[in-house]
Parts: structure tokens; sequence; C-alpha cells
């Protein structure tokens, strides 16, 4: 069966954004409103009918006319060109309030929701203590030392507003940085830099957006109400300082309050509405996505695996005489733990992987896990769900979560270490050396991006091939894995693709840079029973033809029957079994071993509760 697209390819993301914005009317009025306010502000010099702060004591208070369009204040002077004048200064206050606020806050919300650690909690505290400090005391002592220049009165307002924007860069981030298709980027072997501006910054232009217009509204009111105080310069025009002088004469000439009101209303409320209008075309493209859980496992799906047979062990679902605590059964274990080929692509000897619980207490998910791969071999890593697959996979790729903790006797690729290496350089091996292929397709390609960007970026970025090599590339690798129509693929968003496709797609960008190991967990899960053999066999060809060693994760003995060449068996984070495919299947010597085939129920008969116990026990 072949997959097809279920629908044509988007238009670029810049025109899709600009029609789904030009189809808000509100923001269209709102985006109208604000050029012209700032465009009549920034030519003022031409637009304005009179200097600003000519007075001509015989022109006092006199209403509206041909001469004076908005009237005349208390001084004579022209109403009409002091708003001109005076929307320079607000659009300059809230101009360097809001780049002062997003130089502060983005940044360290950025890091700190990104990459945690001592970081965040320095940030979050330097941030508490900015909110708890009374701005109007700290205005006025800028004010009295530095005098009352716009610059240092709204930089002081941008640094005491910049935790606003980063409690909401942090929060969206460590949100974000769940997603399994931030993890995809990793392994792909784009840097934590790459990943940032790219995947994550697309993310939090939304909601930052929305705050900023906030926050350039509140700079507009912040600093006319410090105008109005008598805190500004008398000489320099504003709409607070109109203001001011409006309520000094408000019984004889009440009109003057309307015009700098208005002016202050009005630029405030377009502020917000084009702010959320924007927000809206930015983020109505991006699509709910799997996360990790937060527990420190990878998410599972709870259902049946398609194509699974009847009696295969299902993830999140215990089996019948299944022991759920404790250490595994006694058995023979077939591994040897502590040892491994010296001539094999991947060795891991006694990995360990730790969680902390609240108690304080480590709780080990994989424990003293020893297991190699040889070029040119298919492992396969069979136990139920919670047994320790996914760690150890996600531990030889270094993608555990900040809250593991990771050990082991030896983790080697192709003679060389992966322990005690910095997140830059395990870099250099995944995406380039070692890739991964997950489930859960359509939750690991990033909604923002078209498949030929995703492709394209760590291509470019591994093998230091140009654009247009990239591109032929990955036309090639998209015609290999059986994708009909390569150019219109790339072309295409991954809500376009249907769960086969995306899962070519991923397999496709895996085998890009010409890696020596591929581990593919659950690779199947999603896709029926058709799309998983065409899939399975896609995968068995690609590794024979690269000849590539390869980790595959599974619950399915079908699969590993399959495509395996040995397998190892893992229960409660142990390995209690690892031997050829052929041998394991024909004497199995672990009683878990024993169990997990005896649940299948092809060409065997029915089981009953008692028989699945004895099984076990003998």
């Amino acid at each position: 069966m072949t997959d097809i697209p279920i629908a044509p390819a988007a238009p670029a993301a810049p025109l899709r954004r600009l029609g789904r914005f030009a189809a808000n009317p509100l923001g269209i009025v709102a985006a109208s409103v604000l050029a012209l306010i700032v465009l009549a502000s920034v030519c003022a010099p031409f637009f304005a009918p009179y200097d600003p702060n000519l007075i001509v004591l015989a022109e006092t208070l006199q209403p509206p006319s041909a001469t004076h369009p908005l009237g005349t204040d208390a001084s004579g002077r022209d109403v009409l060109s002091r708003i001109l004048w005076g929307g320079q200064v607000s659009l300059k206050a809230g101009s360097i309030m809001i780049a002062t606020a997003i130089a502060v806050g983005v940044p360290t919300g950025l890091i700190a929701g990104y990459f945690a650690r001592t970081f965040d909690g320095v940030a979050s505290w330097v941030s508490n203590l900015l909110m708890s400090l009374p701005e109007i005391l700290i205005l006025i002592v800028v004010i009295t030392s530095l005098g009352s220049g716009l610059a240092p009165t709204m930089i002081t307002l941008g640094i005491l507003a910049s935790p606003d924007l980063f409690r909401l860069t942090r929060s969206v981030v460590i949100n974000v940085r769940e997603e399994l298709y931030i993890d995809a980027a990793k392994v792909s072997g784009l840097s934590d830099t790459r990943i940032i501006f790219r995947h994550i910054v697309s993310v939090i232009l939304g909601p930052l957006l929305v705050r900023c217009s906030f926050v350039f509204g509140l700079a507009i009111i912040v600093q006319s109400g410090l105008e109005f105080l008598g805190f500004g310069d008398p000489t320099r025009p504003s709409w607070g300082g109109m203001l001011s002088s409006a309520f000094q004469t408000i019984y004889r000439a009440p009109e003057l309050v309307f015009a700098p009101g208005m002016a202050i209303g009005v630029s405030v409320m377009s502020l917000v509405i084009l702010g959320a209008a924007i927000a809206d075309s930015l983020g109505a493209e991006r699509a709910p996505t799997a996360r990790r859980r937060s527990t420190g496992t990878r998410r599972s799906t709870g259902t049946p695996a398609p194509g699974a047979g009847p009696g295969t062990p299902q993830e999140g679902t215990p089996q019948e005489g299944t022991p759920q605590e404790g250490t595994p059964q006694e058995g023979t274990l077939t591994t040897d733990v502590g040892q491994t080929p010296a001539d094999a692509l991947l060795r891991v000897e006694n990995l360990r992987v730790t969680y902390r619980g609240e108690d304080g207490t480590s709780n080990a998910v994989v424990e003293g896990a020893t297991l190699h791969v040889h070029r040119g071999e298919v492992l396969g890593l069979v136990g139920e769900s919670g047994s320790g697959k996914s760690q150890t996979s996600f531990g030889i790729l270094g993608l555990l979560p900040p809250e593991a903790t990771l050990s082991a006797a030896r983790i080697t690729l192709g003679g060389e270490s992966l322990l005690g290496r910095s997140e830059r350089e395990l870099q250099r091996f995944r995406g380039g050396r070692m890739a991964y292929v997950p489930q859960e397709p359509m939750s690991n390609l990033d909604p923002s991006f078209t498949i030929g960007s995703q492709l394209i970026k760590p291509m470019r970025h591994q093998l230091g091939a140009s654009r247009a090599e990239a591109t032929t590339r990955a036309h090639e690798l998209l015609d290999r894995v059986g994708i009909p129509d390569p150019v219109l693929t790339m072309a295409s968003y991954p809500h376009q693709l249907s769960g086969g496709m995306a899962q070519r797609v991923l397999i496709a960008g895996a085998v890009s840079c010409d890696p020596e190991l591929l581990i593919a967990d659950e690779p199947t899960t999603a896709l029926d029973v058709t799309v998983q053999a065409e899939v399975l066999n896609l995968l068995r060809e690609l590794q024979r033809e690269r000849n590539m060693g390869m980790i595959l994760v599974t619950h399915n003995f079908g699969v590993v029957a399959d495509i395996c060449d040995r397998v190892a068996v893992m229960q409660n984070g142990v390995i209690v079994e690892q031997r050829p495919v052929l041998e394991l299947f024909a004497d199995p010597h672990h009683a878990y071993t024993r169990m997990l085939l005896a649940s299948t129920l092809e060409n065997a008969p029915p089981r009953s509760r008692h028989g699945v116990r004895r099984e076990v026990d003998s």
C-alpha cells in the first residue's frame, strides 16, 4: 500500500501567515490605526502646522478653528502640533522600554528554561527580587539622580518589566523542551543554539508578542503618568504633559482633555489588538504534539502496537504471571556481564540509570545493562513497558532528562568513549555517527517547518553540504524510502502527511548523514499492519545496504523474529537474557523469556491463569 499526502502542499509560511492575518478584521483596523499614529508622529516636523513650544498669549484657550484644528491650550500653543510631536515621545519611550525588557528577559528566560540547573535558580531568584521592588520609588530615585531624561527612566522601567517576559519565556520553553521533536533535533546533531533559535523561538513568538504589546502600552501609560505628575521635562511636548495642563483648566476648557486622552487610549488599544492578531497568525498552525513524561520515562502509548499478535505483550498492560516489582525471577543469565567483544561497533557495559525520588532515594530504572552491537547486525531489545528499554537507548544517545543520573563502566562507539563528554562533543556523534528513529512520527516533526527544511538542515550542519547538494540528497533519500513524490513532500508540512509517510521521512532523516549505529524505538507502533511490514522491510534493507549496526526496541516478538539477529530481554531494568534469535526461540533459558514467548497465542492452545503461572514457575 502506498501512502499519499492527505493535502496539497501549503504556500510559503510568510504568505500563509500574512493571509491569516489579513482575514482578521480587528487586526487590520488596529494595524492601520497604529500605522497612522506612527506615520503622523515620525513626520511631525512636516505635518505639524506650528512649533509645539510656540507660546502666543493672545491666543490662549481658543476653540477648534481653521487656524488651529484642535484649538490652543492655556499658553496659546497649538494642540494639534503638540499631539503630533508628543507621539514621538511616547513611541520612543515604549521602544526603549520594550527593547530593554526583551534584551534582559527573553535571553535569560530561554537559557533558564532550556538548560535549567543552577542558572535557572539564580535567574528566577533575581526575577522575583525585581518584581518585589517598588517601581515608583525606584523611578523617583533615578529621576532625582539622573534627571528627567527619557532614556534613563525608560531603561529602568524596562529592567523592572523584564521579569514578566522572563517568566513567560521560561514557562513556555520548559513545556517545549519536552516535545519529542526537540529530541529528534538533538539526535540529528543540531547544537543547542540552533535548536533554541530554530525550534523554540518560533514557539514563544506568539505569547511573547501578546505580552510585548501589553508592555509597550504600559510604557506609554507610565511615561504619560510621569509627565502628568510633573516628573518629565516641561519643555518636551508629551501626551501626559498635555493632560496635566488640560486638568488645570478643566472647568474653562474641558475639551482639551479629549485629544491627549484619545491619543493614549487609541494607541494602547491598537497595540494590544495588533499583538494578539499577529500572535494568532503565528500560532494557529501549531498542532499539539506528544511530550516526554516528566517522571523521566518517555511517552508510551499504553495501547497494543498495530500488527502485534493477540498474545503479544502490550505496552502498559501487565501480563498474568509477570512479576511487577522486585528483582527479576531466578533464571540463567546468558549475558556476559562486564565484558563485550573488543571488535563490536557499540559496547555498553554495566549501564545504570537512576532517578531521585521525592523522598531523596534513588530509583534505578536500568541496572547493570551490558550489550553490544556489531556492524551489520540488528539487536532486538525486548521487554514489557517500564522494563528500561527506552531508558537504555536514551542513555546511549545521551538524551536522558536532567533529573536522570547515568553511570557505566563503558559506552563506546567505534572505539571512542561516549562517557564524560560534554553536550557539544556528543552532538558530533548524534546525527553523524549514531541516529535515532522514534515512535509516534507525527510528534517528532516540528509543525512549524516544512519537511524539506527539517531534512536539509541536519545535512548542511553535519556534512557541510550546500543547500543545493542537501536538497538533491534529500530528494534521493525520500525516493529511496518509498515516497512517491519527493518534491511535493519536501514542500509539505507534517500535518499534510499520513503516519506511514511521516515515519518514512524520519527514517530518511535518520540515515541522511550515513550513521554507523541506528537506534529504532518502537518505529512501527503508530502504524497499521500493512505499513508496519513495509517500514520494517525498509529498515532492514537500509541497514544491510549501509552495513549499519541497529538496535530495535520493541515488545513484539514477531518483529524480533522478522528482522533481528540477536535479542536482549529486559526485565525491571536488567538484561536477563541475550542470545541469537534462533537459539532464544528454540530454547529460552530464563523464566521471564519463557513467559513472554508463552504469551503468544499463535498456533498455540488458549492460555489459562494457572497455565501461565505454571510456565513461569517451571
